[in-house]
């Protein structure tokens, strides 16, 4: 007798949906790196924010929400992020840059362990470790201007962290597109202030490319939020991890981005130690449910 629960849960059909998107943002905002980051991130958010508006208006949901301040928090852990991430993905072969950004899984178990008061098997510590390892290997290959985007690309890591626990701690009091909304409006606010001394007119195709890249956006995070809303944090990340395999194919035959053996290993020790923390955590939390 079969229990009538789908094999994947709506939690983990959201991650995959929000992957899915993410990983054509990224094409598209690999496509106009050219652009000043700023610029970029303006774009990105002003677009996104306009769309939420429209469905916001449609479903007849209060922008402003209740948890005014954790609202604010989720926009300001999100904008830092997505800065450093859309200058490392400029200034980075795709594929690293996604695989560093990747990393957020680990920084967001480590902060749910104070904030959220989860536990961590002393196995998933091991498994961390390996992941800072690949980073290394992968720092290790890279000249001077690399590190420095490297260490970006971590800090955004941290971030979405910070901004993860904050949608997680508010997952049962806002409606997503509120908390779409208020994390869309102060990117776009951020960015417009920074983007007005260094502004370029963008020209054919650029156009395209950044509505794209807000339009993927939203889609993007209004899947994410959904799932981040209905599961663990630990539950769903290891799906973005589908979004390394999109980054890296996407790099080799889109953007002309070939990887050495050191590279390859060290992108290949992040993911394997996420993963095989994510399934400790999945078999340890198996028998509660």
């Amino acid at each position: 007798m079969t229990s009538g629960k789908s094999f994947i849960s709506p939690g983990a059909k959201h991650m995959l949906l929000a992957t899915f998107y993410f990983a054509l943002m990224n094409i598209f905002i690999k496509a106009i790196s050219h652009l000043p980051t700023m610029e970029v991130v303006f774009f990105r958010c002003g677009i996104s924010l306009l769309i939420c508006m429209w469905y916001l208006r449609r479903e007849g949901v209060d922008w402003r929400g209740s948890n005014r301040k954790l609202l604010l928090l989720r926009g300001v852990f999100g904008t830092a992020s997505l800065v450093a991430y859309v200058a490392t993905i400029a200034h980075l072969p795709l594929g690293t840059a996604v695989t560093i950004q990747y990393l957020s899984p680990v920084f967001t178990t480590i902060l749910a362990v104070y904030v959220l008061d989860e536990k961590v098997m002393p196995l998933q510590w091991l498994f961390f470790l390996l992941s800072f390892a690949g980073v290394l290997v992968i720092q290790g290959v890279s000249d001077h201007a690399e590190n420095f985007y490297i260490l970006i690309g971590i800090l955004s890591a941290v971030g979405s962290a910070f901004a993860y626990v904050t949608i997680r701690t508010i997952k049962d009091r806002e409606h997503p597109l509120v908390v779409v909304f208020h994390f869309q409006l102060l990117g776009s606010l951020t960015g417009m202030l920074f983007t007005a001394p260094v502004f370029v007119m963008p020209t054919g195709w650029d156009w395209l490319n950044l509505i794209l890249v807000g339009l993927f956006t939203q889609l993007g995070q209004l899947n994410m939020t959904k799932s981040l809303q209905m599961e663990k944090v630990a539950g769903v990340s290891i799906l973005n991890y589908i979004g390394v395999v999109y980054a890296t194919m996407a790099g080799y035959f889109l953007f002309d981005e070939h990887y050495g053996l050191s590279t390859i290993l060290g992108m290949t020790l992040v993911v394997a130690g996420v993963v095989l923390s994510m399934l400790v955590y999945r078999t340890k939390e198996k028998p509660a449910s």
